[in-house]
């Protein structure tokens, strides 16, 4: 670790320090050369894939954006924070589960559908709706018989 006063690159751990839920880890680092003291922490990097859209264009996941799309789609049902939050989680472990760098915005729109068809019909209905954008009735009318 680089010393951030002097960038001396030789540092000694002083004191380590795990934080309450165990997911930080705190060192208090000294200098070898000027002897300042300094505070490092050691989070763990989850790597969740790139979205490729529609157009080849790549955007950083967001889970944010995701939640709101679905609780757009939720919107006035009878569907608890918890709920959503447990399909966005089950969501994302498939994401990191896939080991992909990058994952369709095909495929991610399909694993929202299919969380949203397990928690709320109108939802899912709602969402393929937009999604799928469909061009006739007909197309539309199926996806309710599906269900």
């Amino acid at each position: 670790m680089r010393c951030p006063y002097c960038a001396h690159e030789e540092t000694q751990v002083v004191e380590t320090r795990e934080s309450e839920e165990g997911d930080v880890i705190r060192r208090r680092r000294r200098c070898l050369h000027c002897e300042k003291r300094f505070t490092t922490y050691e989070r763990p990097e989850i790597a969740l894939p790139a979205v490729v859209k529609k157009d080849g264009s790549r955007v950083e996941f967001d889970p944010a954006k995701l939640k709101a799309s679905m609780t757009l789609a939720l919107r006035k049902r009878p569907v608890s924070v918890e709920q959503v939050d447990a399909a966005l989680e089950r969501i994302q472990e498939k994401l990191l589960a896939s080991a992909a760098r990058e994952v369709a915005s095909s495929r991610l729109g399909e694993l929202v559908m299919r969380e949203l068809k397990r928690i709320d019909k109108v939802a899912y209905v709602r969402f393929a709706s937009v999604y799928r954008e469909f061009e006739d009735v007909d197309a539309f009318r199926q996806l309710i018989r599906d269900i």
